[in-house]
């Protein structure tokens, strides 16, 4: 199930983090996520998936409304869960909110770990910065068009 982010999550959804963290996410990116989600997961419309009670992966949006762009953040799902479909639902149902809002095109950016899952949903990569994230985690922009 999917559900929008509560407050009482926050501790589960480091907990995700920490799990994903090297290397998916610098550790150093801890502090920024959870400043995203005391003060910005709202405006992002966080979500949360849940398995049988748990939360096991979480990601959130924001859409440009006047440039018609939604923009996905802090995407992740509990490791060991990796590859059973928990992601591509979360992203699916970002990707459906942006439709529904009129958005043309869908951003992020993420690590080169992340890019094959992105790509198997049909986001392109728009260039890479080399360690844009630190020591041997490189960023990669990328971008859906759904809309013309």
């Amino acid at each position: 199930m999917i559900r929008a982010y509560r407050a009482d999550d926050r501790d589960a959804c480091l907990a995700l983090f920490d799990g994903n963290s090297a290397p998916y996410f610098a550790p150093s990116e801890r502090a920024d996520f959870a400043h995203f989600l005391d003060h910005e997961a709202a405006a992002w419309g966080f979500q949360v998936a849940e398995q049988d009670g748990r939360i096991v992966g979480c990601g959130g949006m924001a859409i440009d409304a006047e440039e018609r762009t939604a923009h996905l953040c802090w995407g992740m799902v509990e490791r060991h869960l990796h590859r059973q479909g928990i992601g591509t639902a979360l992203v699916r149902t970002r990707l459906d909110r942006a439709a529904e809002a009129g958005a043309r095109a869908v951003r992020l950016d993420t690590s080169q770990h992340s890019r094959a899952f992105y790509e198997r949903l049909g986001f392109v990569s728009e260039g890479v910065t080399a360690n844009g994230y630190g020591p041997g985690l490189d960023r990669v922009d990328m971008v859906l068009i759904i809309g013309g």
